[in-house]
């Protein structure tokens, strides 16, 4: 007997009921329950995660959390490294639309915070710049609230204060000062026109 409760608190792999996590192609939910199904005859642990945000509940059995890639939060010295990554120069190849709008796909379903991150800072626009298609912006809108629920989990704050956070930090990339800057003298010049 005890050794089927060792073989199964090694199948949960360190988590706990009540602990958030992160599914990659969902982002960040919470393990509401391990419960026992029978499937096709056998027996099979799973963990029940919530997303309370998309209403959503998956299971995920026990013994393929780490192969499906499922992990815990970040820790907060990986979030600060994250807001880091928005303060820098958006990478943007040089590529067809539709094989960057792959990478992005597949960074944003890798679960790592940093790739995530770097959709984020790669797609973002200030108002100084042009508009985005809306592929973009659905890829952007994805990322982004992956990386504010994360952030927010992790730091313990509303999603509206990780939010700030990032927009602070994206404020800070040398890009966008200088749109914003050209953006402004733009505006100045345009104003000396119409008093001459």
């Amino acid at each position: 007997m005890t050794t089927a409760k060792k073989t199964t608190a090694a199948g949960r792999q360190g988590f706990k009921t009540g602990e958030a996590v992160v599914y990659p192609a969902h982002g960040v939910g919470r393990i509401t329950a391990i419960e026992e199904q029978e499937i096709a005859g056998y027996k099979l642990e799973l963990f029940v995660v919530s997303f309370e945000k998309d209403k959503m509940v998956l299971r995920v059995p026990t013994a393929k959390a780490n192969s499906v890639g499922m992990r815990k939060l970040a820790e907060p010295e990986l979030v600060k490294k994250a807001l880091d990554v928005l303060t820098g120069r958006a990478r943007v190849k040089r590529t067809m639309w539709s094989r960057r709008a792959q990478e992005y796909e597949a960074k944003i379903n890798s679960g790592d915070l940093i790739s995530v991150t770097e959709v984020v800072r790669d797609l973002y626009r200030s108002e100084a710049q042009p508009e985005q298609s809306y592929s973009e912006r659905q890829l952007y809108e994805a990322a982004l609230d992956r990386v504010v629920r994360e952030i927010s989990s992790v730091n313990k704050i509303t999603e509206t204060e990780a939010l700030k956070l990032i927009e602070q930090s994206l404020a800070k990339s040398p890009r966008r000062a200088k749109a914003d800057a050209d953006a402004e003298a733009d505006g100045e010049e345009g104003d000396v026109e119409e008093a001459a």
